[in-house]
C-alpha cells in the first residue's frame, strides 16, 4: 500500500473516533445546560464513565454554560470562592465549604 492509501486509511479510522468524541461533547454540554439554579451535579453524574473528560470539556468549551453547578463527588468546589458565590447566590446549600449532596444533588436520569 502506498503511503497515501496509508494516510487516507488512517482518516478514516480516526474520524468515528473524532465523531464519538464531539457527540459525547454534545451530550456534556446539553446535560451542563440542564442542571436547573439551585441544584448541582457532579462530574460523574454528567458522564459516569469519563468524569475527567467533563472538567476537560467545561476548561475549554466556548460555549456559556452554567459550569458552577457541577461540583466534585465529595460536594467541594473545583473552582473555589468564584463558584461558592454563584452557587449561594442561587440558594444551593452548603455544609462548611461543601455543597451538601443530599439538599442540592439534581436526581439521576439518563
Amino acid at each position: 500500500m502506498s503511503d497515501r492509501g496509508r494516510r487516507a486509511g488512517s482518516r478514516s479510522s480516526a474520524q468515528p473516533e473524532a465523531d464519538t468524541l464531539q457527540a459525547r461533547t454534545a451530550h456534556i454540554v446539553d446535560r451542563v445546560r440542564a442542571i436547573p439554579v439551585g441544584f448541582v451535579r457532579t462530574y460523574g453524574d454528567i458522564d459516569p464513565g469519563a468524569p475527567r473528560l467533563v472538567g476537560r470539556v467545561l476548561a475549554t468549551t466556548h460555549a456559556r454554560l452554567p459550569w458552577h453547578r457541577v461540583v466534585r463527588a465529595d460536594g467541594s468546589l473545583a473552582k473555589g470562592k468564584r463558584q461558592r458565590e454563584l452557587l449561594l447566590q442561587e440558594g444551593v446549600p452548603m455544609r462548611g465549604d461543601r455543597v451538601d449532596l443530599r439538599l442540592a444533588r439534581l436526581p439521576l436520569e439518563f
